[in-house]
């Protein structure tokens, strides 16, 4: 009898493998179910489609505005020491990301630099989600003593100097910044006291001309932003091949550790559950048990829900171009966070390889810390209190085949042409 049991569980055993590998030799077929080759599907970069309509910004898809926000964001002019631009946080060649582990513009940051891939397809932005559009989030470092150190006044001095033709084409006039009586040299809501003293001191109708024409700065940028576009990567080959049942295919672009590390990823290491869509990101907010960064704490989305409420440069606000109807992630935003303190956004892993170092501090240099971080789980006794995350007991191959999976979501970026749209000027 015993000898029998064992025939059966060989010929089970057997009848399994078969199964798994009827296409070809043993390994070649990952076997995946139909609901997961499905959600596989769902991954791939086609599903992405073109970048939703930005209400709030009515040049987010014009050309010109497009073309003079590429220039504005390589241009170290807009800073206040003329040696920091955009791209000094956001490197081209770092997947748009910045190698630092907390980023340095006029001073040391507090964060490190989230990647700009995919960001049009976003709701909200930083880490936090303090800000609720793109143009909006362009804006703040600008500003920021940290980063660009730059006031809002020298910023649209910095515009009327370098870009007029091209703003006003896209914008219509610029304010007549030449009387020295009613626009200061330096003057800022948020800048050190002698700016915010001079901001004060000038008129209304004037600080609202200087303020529409820094957010249209923002809007420019923001609308070359959106031409970032990723072009297909092994894994969406791999998908796409999944998709047709074309084995042979599916072999050649995907080694046998990298389908093993998706098998994982969508299944028992449930990182799909946080990073899903074509952009490996739900675009939401989660408390990871990360370290807070030093000093004080950073609250992440508790405080951010407030912040993005009041900020002059929400949908909802002066300078937006939406009408109230087309603000609804900010109308239905709820008046606190109701998750767990030290919630902040989930990243895209597109192209995550380029993007090191990880997390929001820069505290962890590969992936295969943050994978360990991820597979100790409530482990780690100091986040008990602030985590989400339980442990994986996944090995440690299984770890490297995650690793080996994420490396091929690495691709080329490539800037799409921005549809002709006429823009009535305001």
């Amino acid at each position: 009898m015993k000898r029998l049991r064992v025939l059966w569980a060989g010929l089970a055993w057997l009848a399994a493998a078969n199964a798994l590998s009827v296409d070809g030799p043993a390994g070649a077929n990952p076997g995946f179910s139909a609901s997961e080759a499905r959600l596989i599907h769902s991954l791939e970069i086609g599903k992405l489609g073109v970048p939703p309509a930005d209400a709030s910004n009515r040049v987010a898809d014009h050309p010109e505005a497009a073309a003079l926000g590429r220039q504005l964001f390589f241009d170290p002019r807009l800073s206040r020491n003329g040696q920091v631009s955009c791209a000094s946080c956001h490197q081209p060649a770092f997947g748009f990301s910045d190698p630092a582990a907390q980023s340095r513009g006029m001073g040391k940051t507090a964060r490190n630099s989230m990647t700009l891939l995919g960001a049009a397809w976003q709701n909200w932005y930083f880490w936090d989600g303090s800000k609720d559009s793109l143009w909006a989030q362009a804006l703040a470092p600008i500003e920021s003593a940290s980063e660009h150190g730059l006031d809002r006044m020298s910023a649209v001095r910095m515009l009327a100097e370098h870009y007029p033709a091209a703003y006003e084409s896209v914008f219509g006039t610029l304010p007549d910044l030449r009387d020295g009586a009613r626009f200061p040299p330096r003057a800022s809501p948020l800048g050190d006291a002698a700016a915010r003293r001079a901001w004060r001191r000038m008129a209304p109708a004037d600080r609202v001309s200087v303020t529409r024409a820094f957010a249209n700065l923002g809007k420019s940028i923001a609308a070359w932003e959106r031409t970032l576009v990723l072009a297909p990567s092994r894994f969406d080959r791999y998908a796409n091949a999944l998709a047709r049942k074309d084995t042979a295919s599916m072999r050649a672009t995907l080694s046998a550790d990298e389908e093993a590390g998706l098998r994982l990823f969508i299944g028992r290491a449930n990182c799909i559950h946080c990073h899903n869509g074509p952009l490996f990101s739900n675009g939401e907010f989660h408390a990871t048990g990360v370290r807070f960064s030093t000093g004080a704490e950073d609250a992440g989305r508790t405080r951010s829900v407030l912040t993005v409420r009041k900020d002059e440069f929400n949908c909802l606000g002066p300078y937006s171009d939406a009408q109230p109807e087309a603000c609804a992630a900010l109308r239905f935003l709820p008046p606190s966070w109701p998750g767990k303190p030290g919630a902040f956004k989930v990243p895209t892993l597109r192209n995550v390889s380029r993007t090191a170092p990880y997390m929001r501090t820069g505290e962890m240099a590969s992936l295969r810390a943050v994978l360990e971080h991820y597979n100790a789980g409530s482990r780690i006794a100091r986040a008990r209190d602030r985590t989400e995350i339980v442990a994986l007991h996944l090995i440690s191959r299984e770890l490297d085949q995650i690793v080996a999976f994420l490396g091929t979501l690495d691709t080329e970026v490539s800037e799409r042409p921005s549809p002709v749209r006429a823009v009535a000027h305001r």
